[in-house]
């Protein structure tokens, strides 16, 4: 056990590297410049989570260092992605935790605003390299922002905005290249006079598995799923088919990078309740509709099917929420599904997007 609990360490460490050299190099690199900087850890500024290694989530902010150093007239430069636990061991946040990092650090600081620096000037109504004609949104709810990361949009973490919403802390999304302002991400209600659908979100990381000939009795979805759910795998969609002859098709997407893992337990659970096979797709994309509009002007699902309907595109599975419609296709389908969508809804622009150049110094 002691050996094992070395072990676990000594990755930890590891993992969390990456960050803490990135930290001392730019805090150096401000010292360079005459600019009185200094480097922190996680654990350092008081960054503390529960004990989920790599899924971690945050506790506490304690931030009295920063608080310190920041009254000194220093600039605080903070590895990301890195906490520690309850159990006083180093812990990671997953996969968007620099985000998170940010969002709750401003929150402890009691900052105006938490500004992400990425390599796109804002949050468009669509991916820009396959909606050319994307354009950049001013402002955007946190609601809305929220379907969107989850939707697929890669501009912010989920829980970052999550984390932003709960506590009320402003997002500005803009670009580290130029100077240009961005994308607000706030608790701002939408006017009657903003759009009823803010943007088209495309993603291509999720994998579809289908159970077959599961037997059509109560607590079988919870024998699937539950598995499922105590190994971290975040499932998304999920539709049954009408029970014929005494059984039924559990279909359900994840994320791809999941599978390996979900795959043997699926393939368990299928032979412990009977089912008579496991199938799945890597194929697939999910496209998805985002707009607090949708709420108060209905025929927004039917307008998207028949669009869909006339590109010729099959709709495999589809979910909804009060803002958000969304729909599994075969991937090769997703580039044309969304510029259509894109059209159709009155999100293009007058001119295709063009990546801006970082401006000279």
């Amino acid at each position: 056990e002691a050996d094992r609990r070395q072990r676990q360490m000594c990755i930890r460490d590891r993992l969390t590297t990456g960050e803490r050299q990135t930290a001392a190099l730019m805090t150096m690199a401000l010292l360079d410049r005459g600019i009185d900087a200094i480097s922190y850890t996680g654990s350092q500024v008081g960054i503390i989570t529960d004990t989920a290694h790599r899924k971690a989530k945050i506790v506490e902010v304690k931030g009295d260092r920063v608080r310190q150093s920041l009254s000194e007239g220093k600039v605080c430069v903070i590895a990301g992605f890195q906490g520690v636990s309850t159990a006083k061991e180093i812990t990671t946040m997953g996969r968007g935790a620099s985000d998170l990092t940010a969002s709750a650090l401003a929150q402890a600081m009691h900052a105006d605003a938490c500004e992400i620096y990425t390599d796109v000037t804002g949050v468009f109504t669509a991916d820009p390299r396959i909606v050319p004609q994307a354009r950049k949104l001013q402002k955007v709810h946190f609601d809305e922002m929220l379907e969107m990361a989850g939707a697929g949009s890669k501009v912010l973490a989920l829980r970052s905005v999550e984390f932003a919403r709960n506590h009320d802390v402003p997002l500005h999304v803009r670009s580290a290249f130029t100077w240009e302002q961005g994308t607000w991400v706030t608790n701002e209600e939408p006017s009657v006079e903003d759009p009823i659908i803010s943007g088209v979100v495309t993603d291509m990381t999720e994998a579809k598995v289908t159970v077959l000939g599961v037997p059509d009795r109560p607590g079988i979805s919870a024998a699937l799923f539950e598995p499922l759910a105590e190994a971290n795998v975040n499932v998304d969609m999920i539709v049954q088919n009408t029970s014929t002859e005494g059984t039924t098709d559990i279909s359900f997407t994840m994320p791809m990078a999941d599978m390996a893992q979900s795959e043997t337990i699926v393939q368990r659970v299928a032979q412990e309740i009977g089912a008579t096979g496991v199938t799945h797709d890597n194929d697939i994309a999910k496209v998805s509709l985002v707009g607090a509009g949708m709420k108060s002007s209905p025929g927004i699902a039917a307008k998207m099917f028949r669009v869909l309907a006339d590109e010729g595109v099959n709709i495999q599975m589809i979910s909804t929420s009060t803002i958000r419609v969304s729909v599994i296709m075969e991937a090769n389908d997703m580039e044309r599904a969304a510029r259509a969508l894109h059209t159709a809804f009155g999100l293009d622009s007058g001119a295709a997007y063009s990546a801006p150049l970082p401006e000279r110094r």
